[in-house]
């Protein structure tokens, strides 16, 4: 990872990050020295994880079955921000869908994919159940979405 990622602290500004396989994240050598570790205390199949804000530098490391837990958890969280409800639902043509928008309503149904045939677009969407099933919309349709995903992505 790096600065690039959205990642900004308190303030906003930017945090660059650093992952790596085996250890604690290499360290800048103008930074602060390291406390020196306890004996046997970071064993080799450690993540190491370095973020560094405009003040200063954090160091840390964990095991490969903590980061799983913590992506998990930064997935739930991202997913859980995706599918809040924005203040007022958008509503778009049938035929402007696309992947990962989200349909308002009480049951999450989210577009897996949409074509357009002449002035009939098909619309496959998934259930948070996992289920598929296509609909046949016309093209000027206004759809209610819950969310709309950024374009290209």
């Amino acid at each position: 990872m790096s600065s690039g990622t959205g990642i900004t602290d308190a303030d906003g500004h930017p945090v660059a990050v650093t992952i790596t396989a085996g250890g604690p994240a290499p360290r800048d050598p103008a930074g602060p020295a390291p406390a020196a570790p306890a004996e046997d205390s970071d064993p080799p199949s450690r993540i190491g994880i370095r973020l560094t804000p405009p003040t200063g530098e954090l160091l840390w490391s964990c095991t490969p079955e903590a980061a799983r837990e913590l992506a998990a958890e930064l997935l739930r969280a991202a997913e859980e921000t995706e599918n809040a409800p924005a203040g007022h639902p958008v509503t778009v043509e049938a035929g402007r869908l696309r992947r990962g928008d989200v349909r308002d309503g009480d049951r999450a149904m989210t577009v897996e994919s949409a074509r357009t045939d002449g002035s009939t677009v098909h619309v496959t969407w998934k259930s948070g159940a996992g289920r598929t099933w296509t609909q046949a919309y016309a093209a000027d349709a206004a759809i209610a979405l819950k969310r709309r995903l950024p374009e290209g992505r």
